[in-house]
This record gives structure tokens, C-alpha cells and sequence, in this order.
């Protein structure tokens, strides 16, 4: 391989371009590159990137801000006290739990109850939505935080009730096969 490279050298060594710039090359160059860069001023009259760079810095920190203001108007129940953040981790776990075990329950007998529940608990995540904007707007109002508290409370209970309602399906389904 290596012998097949250098024999390709040696056969083009004729070809490659050995010849040397003339004594005022350098200065030709230099004063082409002036020419440009005064046809490029000419022709804009203004240097734009100043301006873009400052209107973009304060588009950044425009955005910085609103969603440091959106963060702060997103409070949930975690941040009233660790308790409470105890108790969301609580509901939290238990609802994926239950959502858990519902979806290895999950037969093709049951898929219409599973996909409505799963509708009605999409809608208790959008009141407890509405809900953490509440609590972020009045302060740790107790009613709000009750509201929260009942939220997770209603969407535990329907997936209790979801699970209950597979298993007493599946339980009939097992009697009949029997007889």
C-alpha cells in the first residue's frame, strides 16, 4: 500500500504547484482586501450587529424573567411546607401505583372502563391545575390547600374504584368459564 502511494507521488510530482508568489503579493493582497471591506461599509452604511446584539440581550432577558415570574405563579402544594410536600409525594406514589396496577389488570373486557377513567382523571388534573394557579394567587389560602388535598383524595378513590370494578370483571368472567 504504502509503495502504490509513493509511486503516485513520484509519477505527479510534475503536476503539483511549485511556484513561488511574486515579491509584491502580499502588499496586492492587502490592498484588495481594503477595497472589499470599503465596499462592504459603503454598501451597508451602518453596522447592524450592534443593535441586533442588543435587542437580542434584551429579548434573553425578557424571556428570563417572565419565566422566572411563570415559575414562581406555578406553586404547588410542596410548597406550602415539607409536610405538605410529604404529603404530595404520598398521593403522588399512590396514584402511579394505582395506575400502575390498573394497566397490568388491563384486559380487552375492561379497556372501555380503563379509557374512561383515564378521561375523568385527566379532568381532576386539570381542576388541580386550576387549583395550584388558586393557591399561587390567594397565598396558602386553607381552603385552596383542602381543595388540593380532596383532588388527590377523589383521583385515588376513582383509580380504587377502576381497579375494583376489573377485578369483579375478571372474577365473572372466571365464574362463567367455570359453569
Amino acid at each position: 500500500m504504502k509503495n502504490n502511494i509513493d509511486t503516485w507521488f513520484e509519477e505527479q510530482r510534475n503536476c503539483f504547484d511549485i511556484a513561488e508568489p511574486l515579491n509584491d503579493h502580499e502588499k496586492r493582497f492587502i490592498t484588495k482586501l481594503q477595497q472589499h471591506n470599503e465596499k462592504q461599509t459603503t454598501r451597508l452604511g451602518f453596522n447592524w450587529w450592534k443593535p441586533f446584539a442588543a435587542a437580542a440581550a434584551v429579548l434573553i432577558l425578557v424571556f428570563a424573567g417572565f419565566s422566572t415570574f411563570a415559575s414562581k405563579s406555578n406553586v404547588d402544594l410542596a410548597a406550602v411546607s415539607p409536610e405538605m410536600a410529604k404529603t404530595q409525594d404520598f398521593f403522588t406514589k399512590a396514584i402511579e401505583e394505582e395506575l400502575y396496577n390498573i394497566n397490568e389488570a388491563r384486559t380487552p373486557e375492561t379497556q372501555k372502563l380503563v379509557n374512561d377513567a383515564l378521561k375523568q382523571l385527566k379532568t381532576l388534573e386539570i381542576e388541580y391545575d386550576k387549583l395550584t394557579a388558586d393557591l399561587a394567587k390567594s397565598g396558602e389560602d386553607k381552603r385552596v390547600i383542602y381543595a388540593m388535598i380532596t383532588n388527590f383524595q377523589a383521583r385515588i378513590n376513582l383509580l380504587n374504584t377502576v381497579l375494583e370494578d376489573i377485578n369483579s370483571i375478571k372474577n365473572t368472567d372466571y365464574e362463567n368459564k367455570l359453569l
